[in-house]
């Protein structure tokens, strides 16, 4: 297996940047950096994303952890190697939140390959979590109650 983790921080509490993490996965853009997000059903484990990362094909996951306000995981199989990207959120003592974005590649093949490809994947995880945090600060419409 091979894995990575960004971590940051905002004054936006966990249920802000629950809204913007779900905002993003049902398919609203939260900046120029933002993938783009199908949900084919309710954002809940089980429901099949399409995921079109930008300059490149789209590719399908599968919702498979979600706590509502502390993490949100999906998975995406290429082959012999599989993707698990999971988005955990801490509440600080202060009211806001650390963020956390990890990638985890395992599979048989996840050892030769992920050296390679994780590094490649993971390298816009900073652009990414600043987009998802300043959604957060400025506040995005909470898709669901």
């Amino acid at each position: 297996m091979w894995t990575t983790t960004y971590t940051a921080e905002t004054t936006a509490d966990a249920r802000a940047v629950w809204a913007a993490l779900e905002a993003l996965h049902s398919g609203m853009p939260l900046g120029p950096g933002s993938d783009s997000f199908e949900l084919h059903g309710p954002f809940e484990v089980g429901t099949t994303v399409t995921v079109t990362p930008q300059g490149q094909e789209p590719m399908t996951s599968s919702i498979v952890e979600l706590v509502p306000e502390r993490v949100y995981a999906d998975r995406t199989v290429f082959g012999r190697v599989a993707l698990t990207f999971r988005h955990t959120l801490a509440r600080r003592a202060d009211g806001g939140t650390r963020v956390s974005h990890t990638l985890e590649i395992d599979g048989s093949d996840a050892d030769a390959v992920g050296p390679e490809l994780g590094p490649q994947i993971s390298g816009d995880f900073p652009v990414a979590m600043g987009e998802l945090l300043a959604a957060a600060e400025r506040g995005v419409p909470r898709m669901s109650a």
